[in-house]
């Protein structure tokens, strides 16, 4: 069993560390789920604690990596879950739906599987305001092919709730917009491939040398310095949940 994160996420536990502020809107979304299934589990971030996780991944790469805790680890993939109809009380996918083979029946299958409500972390395609976008436009474009629209949540989950996620100053994943006030850090090469969507862009040196420049000049403060005086900021992440059937 062959998964993209066999490639790319070598160390990745130690620099996609979860943030307890998101951590904490989505065990908030889990409600008081006793047992709760998480899909495309990565190394584990954001299980919630106290509760009994079984996490399905398709990386052997990503589940060596896995801190020790208490759940029940599947190799497998979302569109084929190894469980009987409504075996979990919730549901949680945490930015892994775009790298899914077919999302719809992906999350077919966690209807399927889950009794109550089912906690998807996601990025909005249509989002642009976001000032790394003007120094790596292709990372938009690359939204429009592997993000789904919001639209479709619904139309694959019936109705859902959509909030917005803010993501706090500090963050401390490492995911692509984890450092909106922090901009020296894209220039760092480690932090980078820690970001599937920069890996998939490959070679962005002459994007980086352009920041690398404003950020000298002192450009990119005084067209966005003012961010770095904000506590948190909506980068375009969204908590979509689909309630109890």
């Amino acid at each position: 069993m062959t998964a993209l994160y066999d490639t790319i996420g070598v160390d990745y536990a130690r620099l996609r560390r979860p943030d307890p502020r998101i951590a904490a809107r989505i065990a908030e979304a889990l409600g008081p789920a006793e047992t709760v299934l998480n899909v495309g589990a990565g190394a584990g971030s954001y299980e919630p604690e106290g509760r009994r996780v079984t996490a399905v991944e398709p990386s052997a790469e990503m589940i060596r990596q896995r801190a020790p805790s208490d759940a029940t680890v599947v190799q497998g993939f979302a569109e084929d879950l190894p469980f009987d109809d409504a075996s979990f009380d919730a549901a949680m996918a945490v930015l892994t739906i775009h790298h899914w083979r077919d999302p719809a029946r992906g999350l077919a299958e966690m209807r399927r599987v889950t009794r109550g409500p089912i906690v998807i972390l996601t990025y909005d395609p249509a989002f642009r305001d976001f000032w790394l976008l003007d120094y790596v436009p292709g990372l938009a474009a690359l939204d429009e092919v592997q993000m789904p629209p919001l639209a479709r949540f619904q139309d694959w989950l019936g109705p859902v709730e959509i909030s917005a996620v803010e993501i706090p100053h500090d963050c401390r994943d490492g995911f692509l917009a984890a450092y909106w006030r922090r901009p020296e850090a894209y220039l760092d090469p480690r932090l980078r491939a820690a970001m599937s969507s920069f890996r998939a862009l490959g070679d962005v040196s002459r994007e980086m040398a352009r920041l690398n420049a404003d950020l000298a000049s002192g450009a990119w403060d005084a067209r966005l310095g003012a961010l770095r005086s904000r506590e948190a900021l909506d980068c375009g992440y969204r908590l979509v949940v689909a309630p109890a059937m």
